[in-house]
């Protein structure tokens, strides 16, 4: 039974995470009023407002006005409920399950915000930054870096490396997660003379780090802008072949701006993508995946 207890858990957890999503970008309160429909303002009856399963019997539509509900509040929800489930399975019942439920649940809130708003609310990082370093005092991070470091400098093992090194590890991974993404956007401006990220992937990054650590802060970093990477230069070519602002580069080649199919690509890569979407694909990979291969791979 302790599936299926995870798991409706969660889709209750997903329901709340989905006022955050609606609210937070602007900034209204995630407390009161309680869900209404955006159109008429009618409040959600309690008997429709069961996740997942409300939007189903709703057949997707305001019951006042009809107005269309998004899947994206049934599919955050499940989705929430299958990450529970995978907590379970991953973590057991544990101090450990708790903080990367936490984590989860931030990182959703996260990666669904950024890709609906291109937003990532600081009402989520720097709380969750604050979260992730006082669980580094109970749950252990599985990180060499802080204990290599504190070696190197000192030539000695404390008496309890675990609790020493555990805190060290979750300054050094956000420390580690901001800087390298602050560099990075530097340079990007630098070179291409325009803003490439916004700050709040580096907030972010200092969130993730503070429960990760240096090392797996890397992977997630290297994973989510590879999938980024990826999934944009796709993406820019769909829209160029599919004749994105085609009219647009028409207008603009006939001022003699250039070829059409030259600004007809120039204007389909200035298209801005989420990478805090990317980042918190990479970070859930890196947590339910890569790590636990690892483990298994080195036992």
């Amino acid at each position: 039974m302790l599936p299926l207890f995870f798991f409706l858990f969660g889709i209750v957890i997903g329901s709340f995470l989905n006022v955050c999503i609606s609210r937070l970008p602007e900034g209204l309160s995630i407390v009161s009023p309680g869900s209404r429909c955006p159109r008429c303002l009618a409040a959600i009856k309690p008997y429709d407002n069961v996740p997942v399963f409300g939007w189903l019997w709703l057949r997707g539509k305001c019951r006042n006005c009809a107005l269309p509900i998004s899947p994206m509040y049934p599919i955050v929800e499940f989705l929430t409920g299958a990450i529970f489930v995978l907590s379970w399975y991953e973590f057991g019942l544990s101090l450990a399950t708790v903080k990367w439920l936490i984590f989860s649940c931030l990182i959703i809130v996260l990666t669904v915000t950024d890709l609906r708003v291109r937003l990532l609310p600081d009402a989520v990082t720097f709380p969750g930054t604050a979260i992730g370093f006082l669980f580094s005092f109970r749950v252990t991070i599985f990180d060499p870096t802080a204990g290599t470091l504190y070696f190197r400098l000192f030539h000695d093992v404390p008496r309890n490396p675990p609790l020493a090194f555990n805190p060290l590890n979750s300054i050094l991974g956000a420390l580690f997660g901001s800087l390298l993404l602050w560099g990075a956007a530097g340079l990007y401006k630098l070179v291409r003379r325009q803003e490439g990220m916004g700050f709040g992937d580096v907030k972010m990054m200092a969130m993730v780090g503070a429960f990760l650590g240096p090392h797996d802060t890397f992977l997630t970093i290297l994973l989510g802008t590879l999938l980024g990477s990826i999934i944009g230069l796709s993406w820019i070519a769909g829209l160029y072949l599919a004749g994105w602002k085609r009219a647009l580069a028409e207008r603009a080649s006939r001022r003699g701006l250039g070829t059409i199919s030259a600004l007809r690509w120039s204007i389909a890569s200035q298209y801005q993508l989420p990478l805090g979407t990317f980042l918190g694909i990479g970070a859930f990979a890196v947590v339910y995946f890569l790590s636990p291969l690892v483990n298994q791979l080195s036992r």
